[in-house]
Order: C-alpha cells, then structure tokens, then sequence
C-alpha cells in the first residue's frame, strides 16, 4: 500500500450551493421550483445512550435519527398552495388554514474540488415532508425595496426501506454512482420529451441502480441466453466479428469446453 498523500490533485472538495428543484405532488407530475435560496438540513437524535456496569461503560447505543429541514425561497410553485395549508375554492379564491398536504421534493447541492469548482454533484430525494411555515412580515416598500423570503419547516414521515432502517431523505453522489444509473434518475425526476417528472419509489431506485452495475444473464428460453453488463465495466468484449469474450467473476471454466455463467 502507497503512502498516505494529503496533497493529491483532485482530492480537496468542497459543497456548495443549491438548484434544480422539483416539487412532487399527490397524483401530480414534478414541477419545477425556480426561487430556492436554501434547503438547510437540521437533522435530530441519533445520540448515545452510555450503559455502565462496575463503575465502567461497557455499552454506547444510538437513539434513532429524524431527518428535518427548512426551506427558505423566494417564491413557490402554485402545486404548493396545499402543502402550505391553503384550500383552493374557486380559481384564484384561497382558504387559509387548511390541512396541509404532504409533498416530495428534490434538489442539487455542487460539489467542488481543488482541480475544478464543478466536479460533480449530490442529488438529495426527500419524501413525505409537511410543512410548518415561518412567520412572514409584509413592510411598505421603500426606495429600495426588499423582497419578501418565504421559509417552512419541514418534517417527514420515513420510508421502509429494505436492509436499511427507515428514511426519507435518499442521496445520490455522482462522483460515486454509475453515470447510466444518474443518467436514467434524472430522467425519472425531471422527464423528458416524451415522459412526465415523477417521484420513484425506493425499490424503483435500486432497480435502476442494479441495472447499471450488475452482470445480468438472461435465459431466453429457447437454449439461447443473453448476458448484458454496463459497457464502461468491459465486461463483455467482441474479440471479432462472431467471437466474445466475458470477464466476471460470476464467469467460471470448469474445464477446458465447459463454463458457468450467472448473473451478478
């Protein structure tokens, strides 16, 4: 093992700012939410619970986490008039007070790094959130007027997630993930030419991830198989015009003509 290097290029990074958000509805395509200024994180719990025994602790167990956050912009898409407790009467007619609805939202944090301001980016995916707006002073404009900032907190209700305990707060780092798997979620989140914007599911998730990293062989049911791998990963390579070669692990000579294959 080389020795550790603090000073490697590329290595110093940094996250700053946010954008590209998208306000998910009950039964509604996601919209855009131009105007964010902040999303701030304000996480709570997950502390420890100390266990002594004879005068020394011999136990830290940790209390669940419970994602929170405020939202600070300034304006807002009219798809957020429920979620922030205005019943819609007639077209451009409110009631205030109303039983807020529960939404979803996405954004995009940057990251930096010391070779390039824009390496990459997180994509965080936030469910079942309920808003809890702030107070809202409307003053007299001035010479120089300021602008009204609205600002909600939110709290959620978390997701059963499979293997994992239960959140609503999911992140997808792009220095990490596989560029299909980001590719293909930002086209579940912000559609394209012919599909709407829509909040997946976990599992819906995983499935786009596993698709973009796994060896899949498939049997075709007619003594043909087919085998498909992400095509960064070389797995499957044509060495001419009729012949292949595999490399995976899950791709074993038992002898000198017989091999297994299975998917990853």
């Amino acid at each position: 093992m080389p020795r550790i290097n603090w000073d490697q290029a590329g290595s110093r990074f940094f996250e700053a700012g946010v954008d590209r958000g998208v306000l998910f509805t009950t039964g509604n395509p996601g919209v855009p939410w131009s105007g964010l200024i902040s999303v701030t994180e304000k996480p709570s719990g997950g502390g420890a619970t100390s266990y002594y025994m004879d005068g020394q602790k011999y136990l830290n167990v940790t209390a669940a986490e419970e994602y929170a956050a405020t939202i600070e912009a300034f304006t807002y898409p009219d798809e957020f008039y429920p979620c922030d407790g205005y019943g819609h009467a007639k077209t451009g007619l409110y009631a205030t007070q109303q039983d807020r609805q529960s939404f979803g939202l996405a954004y995009r944090t940057m990251v930096g790094s010391d070779s390039d301001p824009e390496d990459a980016y997180k994509i965080h995916i936030i469910y079942n959130a309920l808003a809890n707006p702030s107070e809202r002073a409307n003053q007299s404009l001035k010479d120089t007027p300021d602008t009204t900032n609205f600002s909600w907190d939110i709290s959620v209700m978390p997701n059963l997630l499979s293997g994992f305990k239960p959140s609503s707060h999911l992140v997808i780092d792009t220095r990490q993930a596989h560029p299909g798997a980001v590719s293909d979620m930002e086209d579940i989140l912000y559609g394209t030419d012919s599909t709407e914007s829509r909040l997946p599911t976990f599992d819906e998730i995983l499935t786009v991830f596993e698709t973009n990293s796994l060896f899949v062989v498939t049997d075709n049911g007619d003594g043909t198989w087919t085998a498909t791998a992400p095509d960064d990963l070389g797995a499957i390579t044509m060495t001419d015009s009729t012949h292949f070669s595999i490399t995976w692990p899950s791709a074993v000579f038992l002898s000198s003509t017989l091999y297994s294959l299975s998917s990853s």
